[in-house]
């Protein structure tokens, strides 16, 4: 078996994701992750799917041993932006199941009535 469909079942499993799982999760035709074993894929979909499993198609690759490399920048977002839009697993969330996770948040004991982290 290939590198690449090695470490994709190996993250997968970490997150409780069946192939099929992961595959719908990445928006893929019907059991394209399972053609991988045979032909490569495209540099779309090896990207959706290093998406939906929060790692670089590098690792995915085998090209690196490093998960997510440390280039990367942190992304800081604030959700009391009204323009801010969210997803989840590549899917847009509604505006609102975004009131939704706010009002959870600003719950939060470690949180003051503004919502700030104290």
């Amino acid at each position: 078996m290939s590198i690449l469909l090695d470490n994709i079942k190996k993250e997968s499993s970490k997150r409780g994701y069946s192939l099929r799982k992961l595959n719908d999760l990445s928006g893929l035709k019907p059991n394209i992750i399972y053609s991988w074993a045979k032909q490569e894929p495209s540099l779309t979909s090896l990207q959706k799917v290093a998406d939906v499993l929060h790692v670089s198609t590098d690792y995915l690759l085998g090209r690196t041993g490093e998960i997510n490399p440390t280039t990367k920048t942190v992304k800081k977002a604030d959700l009391d932006d009204d323009e801010l839009l969210l997803s989840f697993q590549g899917k847009d969330i509604t505006p609102e199941y975004r009131d939704a996770i706010i009002a959870i948040l600003r719950t939060m004991p470690d949180r003051d009535k503004d919502g700030n982290i104290i």
